[in-house]
Protein backbone atom coordinates (compact mmCIF):
# COMPACT_ATOMS: atom_id res chain seq x y z
CA UNK A 1 0.00 0.00 0.00
CA UNK A 2 1.33 3.28 -0.68
CA UNK A 3 3.03 5.43 1.94
CA UNK A 4 0.54 8.53 1.34
CA UNK A 5 -2.23 6.72 2.88
CA UNK A 6 -2.28 8.25 6.37
CA UNK A 7 -4.95 6.29 7.83
CA UNK A 8 -6.47 2.66 7.37
CA UNK A 9 -8.88 2.29 4.00
CA UNK A 10 -12.29 2.62 4.63
CA UNK A 11 -15.19 0.68 2.38
CA UNK A 12 -15.98 3.97 0.69
CA UNK A 13 -12.21 4.32 -0.19
CA UNK A 14 -12.17 0.44 -1.24
CA UNK A 15 -15.00 1.36 -3.48
CA UNK A 16 -13.67 4.30 -5.28
CA UNK A 17 -10.27 2.32 -5.95
CA UNK A 18 -12.10 -0.54 -7.84
CA UNK A 19 -13.85 2.39 -9.59
CA UNK A 20 -10.40 4.26 -10.73
CA UNK A 21 -9.07 0.56 -11.75
CA UNK A 22 -11.59 -0.40 -13.86
CA UNK A 23 -11.19 3.19 -15.59
CA UNK A 24 -7.04 2.42 -15.54
CA UNK A 25 -7.81 -0.75 -16.65
CA UNK A 26 -7.57 -0.51 -20.95
CA UNK A 27 -4.29 1.72 -20.56
CA UNK A 28 -6.35 5.62 -21.19
CA UNK A 29 -8.33 6.66 -18.59
CA UNK A 30 -11.11 8.45 -19.96
CA UNK A 31 -13.09 12.22 -19.15
CA UNK A 32 -15.89 9.97 -19.17
CA UNK A 33 -14.88 7.90 -16.60
CA UNK A 34 -13.55 10.50 -14.26
CA UNK A 35 -16.82 12.25 -14.71
CA UNK A 36 -19.17 9.15 -13.35
CA UNK A 37 -16.36 8.90 -10.54
CA UNK A 38 -16.94 12.17 -9.44
CA UNK A 39 -20.26 12.02 -9.75
CA UNK A 40 -20.83 8.73 -7.91
CA UNK A 41 -18.95 9.95 -5.13
CA UNK A 42 -21.10 13.50 -4.91
CA UNK A 43 -24.25 12.42 -5.64
CA UNK A 44 -24.69 8.17 -3.94
CA UNK A 45 -25.34 8.34 -0.26
CA UNK A 46 -22.73 5.66 0.10
CA UNK A 47 -20.17 8.59 0.29
CA UNK A 48 -21.50 10.91 2.22
CA UNK A 49 -18.57 11.89 5.07
CA UNK A 50 -16.61 10.67 2.55
CA UNK A 51 -13.40 13.14 1.86
CA UNK A 52 -13.29 13.84 -1.63
CA UNK A 53 -9.95 15.16 -1.19
CA UNK A 54 -9.13 11.29 -1.09
CA UNK A 55 -9.57 10.77 -4.72
CA UNK A 56 -5.96 12.09 -5.95
CA UNK A 57 -4.00 9.40 -3.23
CA UNK A 58 -6.48 6.63 -3.67
CA UNK A 59 -5.93 6.79 -7.35
CA UNK A 60 -2.11 7.38 -6.67
CA UNK A 61 -2.28 3.85 -5.10
CA UNK A 62 -4.13 1.90 -7.61
CA UNK A 63 -1.57 3.54 -10.48
CA UNK A 64 1.45 2.46 -7.98
CA UNK A 65 -0.22 -1.25 -7.70
CA UNK A 66 -1.00 -1.47 -11.32
CA UNK A 67 2.70 -1.09 -11.98
CA UNK A 68 3.83 -3.99 -9.81
CA UNK A 69 3.74 -7.61 -10.30
CA UNK A 70 0.61 -8.94 -8.56
CA UNK A 71 -0.68 -5.16 -7.76
CA UNK A 72 -4.11 -6.55 -8.68
CA UNK A 73 -4.06 -9.28 -6.47
CA UNK A 74 -2.72 -6.94 -3.94
CA UNK A 75 -5.84 -4.73 -4.35
CA UNK A 76 -8.22 -7.43 -4.18
CA UNK A 77 -6.77 -8.10 -1.05
CA UNK A 78 -6.86 -4.24 0.62
CA UNK A 79 -10.40 -4.95 -0.94
CA UNK A 80 -10.87 -7.88 1.27
CA UNK A 81 -9.67 -6.47 4.24
CA UNK A 82 -11.46 -3.28 4.59
CA UNK A 83 -14.39 -3.44 2.80
CA UNK A 84 -17.41 -5.57 4.15
CA UNK A 85 -19.13 -8.05 2.00
CA UNK A 86 -22.66 -6.32 2.19
CA UNK A 87 -21.47 -3.85 -0.17
CA UNK A 88 -19.57 -6.40 -3.06
CA UNK A 89 -22.44 -5.91 -5.22
CA UNK A 90 -22.84 -1.97 -4.63
CA UNK A 91 -19.13 -1.65 -5.63
CA UNK A 92 -19.58 -4.14 -8.64
CA UNK A 93 -22.51 -2.43 -9.65
CA UNK A 94 -19.97 1.26 -9.54
CA UNK A 95 -17.39 -0.88 -11.08
CA UNK A 96 -19.45 -1.63 -13.97
CA UNK A 97 -21.18 2.06 -14.54
CA UNK A 98 -17.55 3.37 -15.19
CA UNK A 99 -16.72 0.60 -17.69
CA UNK A 100 -20.20 1.95 -19.46
CA UNK A 101 -19.74 5.45 -18.97
CA UNK A 102 -18.33 6.15 -22.68
CA UNK A 103 -20.38 3.70 -24.03
CA UNK A 104 -18.16 1.02 -24.80
CA UNK A 105 -16.70 -1.55 -22.46
CA UNK A 106 -13.12 -2.46 -23.67
CA UNK A 107 -11.20 -5.93 -23.50
CA UNK A 108 -9.00 -4.89 -20.62
CA UNK A 109 -11.99 -3.37 -18.38
CA UNK A 110 -14.63 -7.01 -19.04
CA UNK A 111 -11.15 -8.67 -17.78
CA UNK A 112 -10.95 -6.69 -15.14
CA UNK A 113 -14.81 -6.99 -14.17
CA UNK A 114 -14.85 -10.28 -14.41
CA UNK A 115 -12.23 -10.29 -12.19
CA UNK A 116 -13.96 -8.07 -9.53
CA UNK A 117 -16.84 -10.48 -10.25
CA UNK A 118 -14.98 -13.56 -9.27
CA UNK A 119 -13.28 -11.53 -6.29
CA UNK A 120 -16.15 -10.23 -5.13
CA UNK A 121 -18.31 -13.77 -5.34
CA UNK A 122 -21.06 -12.09 -7.35
CA UNK A 123 -23.84 -14.64 -8.36
CA UNK A 124 -23.69 -14.95 -12.16
CA UNK A 125 -27.92 -14.21 -12.03
CA UNK A 126 -26.99 -10.97 -10.18
CA UNK A 127 -24.19 -9.94 -11.89
CA UNK A 128 -26.08 -10.33 -15.71
CA UNK A 129 -28.76 -7.89 -14.36
CA UNK A 130 -26.25 -5.40 -12.52
CA UNK A 131 -23.84 -5.32 -16.06
CA UNK A 132 -27.81 -4.68 -18.00
CA UNK A 133 -28.66 -2.01 -15.56
CA UNK A 134 -25.10 -0.61 -16.43
CA UNK A 135 -25.91 -0.75 -20.21
CA UNK A 136 -28.99 0.24 -20.00
CA UNK A 137 -28.19 3.62 -18.24
CA UNK A 138 -25.33 4.53 -20.56
CA UNK A 139 -27.18 4.09 -23.94
CA UNK A 140 -27.13 6.47 -26.37
CA UNK A 141 -28.79 6.47 -29.84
Amino acid sequence: MSDSIPHPLTPQDCLVMLMIAVSASDQTIRTSELIKIENQVNTLPIFGAFDIDRITVLSKTVYDLFAVEDGLDALFGLVRDNMPDKLNETAYALACDVAAADGAIREGELRLLEEIRDELNIDRLHAGAIERGARARHMTI
